[in-house]
């Protein structure tokens, strides 16, 4: 079995493969402090509740937007699990994807994995639409080259911008409004973030496709808000809640091939 970790500015998941099926998925609050122990305890319990055994995990892969939390998290693997992970981003680690970007390094590894994922499920050309902390936007060509993309305020952290800047404004879910003209605060503040969000989308997507002269190019989006917002826009193709998970397999296995091909060369 493969453990498989995202560690991503607001969650860190964990998930646990057993061939292409996940056994079980587990979040926890992104926190630096948090040491190696502490989360081994809390997997500890949530492998026994999910009938997922400890022992079974026979390899990992690590995608992490924080480098604070990478220490915790290799610890974990090596002492917890007894395997040596897989570091998205290391140099040994082959994405089988060119990154260009005037500095590749300063790409996420979460944003290169949905990346890997999404045109080995969909192929290319394509726009990786990221639902996170951040609102991003991966441009991905025809043959897998990663080629920048656009990061913007994610949808929640707008919202909680605003209740933190106005004293009069509150916390709101984000709902899709019945009407675009509110008819109180509420109903003003989703309408604002809701339909405002919806039109910043729809012509970021327009003016990737112009500039990159892909017209039909397709739209996968990932995160949690993404079924919400894939429903109003119609350039949203795919939705797909599990593609970061599915990319660190999918790296994981080709570098596992890689291995073995060097070992019998």
């Amino acid at each position: 079995m493969l453990l498989a970790i995202d560690a991503g500015n607001t969650n860190i998941v964990f998930a646990v493969f057993d061939g292409d099926a996940i056994k079980g998925q587990w979040r926890c609050s992104t926190t630096v402090e948090r040491t190696a122990d502490e989360l081994g305890v809390w997997l500890h319990h949530l492998f026994e509740l999910s009938g997922v055994p400890r022992d079974a995990i026979s390899g990992a892969i690590i995608a992490t937007v924080v480098p604070a939390a990478e220490f915790s998290l290799k610890t974990l693997c090596r002492q917890y699990f007894s395997v040596d992970p897989m570091i998205v981003g290391s140099p040994n680690v082959d994405l089988k994807m060119k990154v260009i970007m005037d500095r590749p390094s300063e790409v996420g590894a979460d944003r290169l994995v949905n990346a890997v994922a999404a045109h080995r499920l969909f192929g290319g050309p394509l726009v990786v639409l990221d639902f996170g902390t951040a609102t991003t936007f991966d441009v991905i060509d025809g043959q897998g080259n990663y080629l920048g993309g656009i990061i913007a305020p994610g949808v929640n952290l707008s919202i909680k911008a605003l209740h933190m800047a106005a004293a009069q404004l509150p916390m709101v879910a984000v709902e899709a409004p019945g009407n675009v003209v509110g008819k109180n605060t509420v109903e003003a503040m989703q309408s604002g973030v809701y339909w405002g969000y919806i039109s910043m989308i729809e012509g970021l997507l327009a003016r990737i496709r112009s500039q990159q002269n892909e017209p039909a190019m397709k739209v996968v989006a990932t995160g949690g808000l993404a079924p919400l917002f894939a429903k109003a826009i119609d350039e949203i193709g795919h939705s797909h809640g599990d593609l970061t998970m599915l990319g660190l397999l999918m790296i994981y296995r080709q570098n596992l091939e890689n291995d073995k091909a060097g070992q019998l060369a």
